[in-house]
Order: structure tokens, then sequence, then C-alpha cells
């Protein structure tokens, strides 16, 4: 008896091996180990054996059903594995795929108008500046002139990280962060740009974005004036948008800089003739700019007594969306092919 149950098992293991998948082991599993198979037939011949030959070839039959059933499990598992690797075969997306098309891709419209404003300012003599976009509070507000619970603080809708102390550390509100970082790391004289990411607790909507764009400038040096922020101003927009396109400016108030001034353009589409793009006025408004407050100064290890500066600073994504008549932020984040390839 002991040779048939031998013969027994080594058949069941041939059979769970040959089957071809799950649903043909779930089949193999019950005619080898149900009531009716061979090894439930020999248990059955067992009452009619002697005690100690009963006691041997139950021994060999639960060590076969074990061995049927630890390869049952084995072979359930590799084919349960083959099965889910061909399905994530089949259901796999191609995201190397190449559309036959002779048309390239290219920048996307943002990237395209940061590179030409970083070409025009560096073409008049700036050089480019860049910082990280996770501040702390003293470099993004205290540096600047706003000392905790200063209400200017209240101008930007600002997103905290929970990191250190408690609103110690933020998504950068504004790149002005970047000036502190390169007056720190340099004696004036300074002319460079800095554009970059920021990061606003605002609502997505036509006219705002809680992630956006932004390039400043900032001069230092010796008997900087207001008129040379005035003529810098003037000598972007003329080099950036044409010769027909001007800028006035209008006195505001920023705690960075005083004087301060909200500066202005020619309408980019009724040429200042007056349209509903500009509300009839003739112009747009672009930006911030004004003197370095002395209190900046202060907070980087310069004499205000013995530097003088400015600094402006605008939206790229404002400036695109204004250049090519995009009527709605929004749809420089939708990726929708359509609205990309016109540009």
């Amino acid at each position: 008896m002991i040779d048939e149950i031998h013969a027994a098992r080594d058949e069941a293991l041939r059979r769970v091996e040959a089957a071809a998948g799950v649903a043909d082991l779930d089949g193999a599993e019950s005619a080898l180990l149900g009531k009716r198979s061979a090894l439930a037939a020999l248990r059955q011949r067992l009452g009619a054996l002697d005690p100690d030959e009963r006691r041997e070839a139950g021994r060999a039959l639960n060590e076969a059903r074990a061995r049927v059933e630890e390869a049952l499990a084995a072979r359930r598992s590799e084919l349960a594995a083959g099965a889910r690797a061909d399905r994530l075969e089949a259901e796999r997306l191609d995201l190397t795929e190449v559309v036959p098309t002779r048309r390239r891709g290219h920048l996307h419209l943002v990237t395209q108008t940061r590179d030409r404003l970083e070409d025009v300012f560096v073409g008049m003599g700036f050089v480019v500046a860049e910082g990280p976009e996770v501040e702390t509070d003293w470099y993004n507000f205290e540096a600047l002139n706003m000392p905790p619970a200063h209400p200017a603080r209240s101008m930007w809708d600002t997103l905290y990280v929970d990191l250190g102390p408690p609103e110690s550390t933020l998504l950068r509100t504004h790149t002005s962060p970047v000036q502190v970082r390169v007056m720190q790391a340099q004696s004036p004289p300074i002319y460079a740009v800095m554009p970059g990411r920021t990061y606003r607790r605002d609502t997505a909507d036509a006219s705002h974005l809680p992630v956006f764009h932004q390039i400043e400038g900032l001069v230092v040096d010796r008997r900087i004036t207001f008129g040379d922020l005035a003529g810098t101003i003037e000598a972007f927009t003329n080099a950036y948008f044409g010769p027909d396109i001007h800028t006035r400016l209008r006195p505001s108030y920023f705690p960075f800089t005083e004087p301060s001034a909200e500066f202005d353009i020619t309408c980019v589409f009724c040429k200042g003739d007056g349209c509903r793009s500009c509300g009839q006025v003739g112009w747009l408004e672009l930006g911030g700019c004004g003197m370095v407050h002395p209190n900046v100064f202060r907070a980087v290890g310069y004499d205000p007594e013995e530097w003088t500066g400015f600094a402006f600073g605008f939206g790229i994504d404002r400036m695109t969306a204004s250049r090519h008549g995009i009527d709605d932020l929004r749809e420089l984040l939708s990726n929708d092919i359509r609205f990309l390839e016109q540009f």
C-alpha cells in the first residue's frame, strides 16, 4: 500500500505542475484532494490493515497529502503572479509612444516668456539670480521690513510649512527673499533679476493662481535715484513690448520700498486709445516698484547712508496673458494641446 500511496502522490504532483492556469488548478485540487481522489480512496482502505501497517500507511498518507497541498499553494502563487503580469502588460500605458507627426514640441508659453524677460534684462546689464522656494519667515518677511504681526503681512496669503517652530517656514510668497540672499552674498554694486515660482493661498480663477511666477529686479549702487528706476522700467518696456509701449508710475505702498509706486504700461491691445481690456483708460497695470527701504539695507549689513537702490517686480503669468490676449490665467495650466500649440 505504501507504493500505491507514493504512486498517487507522484501523479498528483505531476497534475499540479501541468496546470496551465488558476482555473485548471482549482479543478485539479478537487480531483486530487477531494472525497473521490486516489488519496481519499487509499485512506478508506486503512481499516482493513493490521495496526502496525495502518500506522505506517496513515503516516505516509498524511505526508503525501501535505506534499500535494504545498505543491498546490506554490503553483497557485506562481500562476497568479503570471496572470497579474500578463494583465499589467495588457493594461500598460506606453507613455513613450510617439504619434507620427511632423510637428515638434516646444517650451511652455510661461517658460518662453521667462526666457525672453531674462534675455532682455541680461542685455541691459543685469545678472540672473535664483533662490529656494521654501523660505524662512526672516527672509520672506522680517528682512523686508515686516516684523512679526506687521499689518502689511496680510497683503500676502501665506502657505506655511510644518517644519520647525510654528509659522517659521513657508512657501515663498514673492521672489523678494532672493534679493536679500543676493545682498547677503556680495557687496554692491548689484544689478540682478530674480525670476521664479511663488505661492499664495489663492483660489484659482481667471486672474489668480495659487502657484504663479514672478520676476523681480534689484539695483544697489552709489547715487541711485528714483529717476534711474523710472528710466530702467521704460527701457525694459520698450525693449520687450516695442517702442510704441511706454510706462507711467503711480504712488503706492510696499513695506520694503520707500517711496513706492505701481507701474503701468500702455495697453498693448489698443495702444493707449482705450478698450475693454484696459477699461477704456489706455493703460495696463504691470507691477510694483520703489526705492529700497533703509531698513532692508540694515538687515543685510549695508550702510543706507552709502548705498541706495531700487527694486521692481511683476507677474510673469499675467504678462504672458497680457501679451498674448489670454483672458483666463487657468488656461496656462490646462495642458490642452489645442491651446498650447497656438504659441
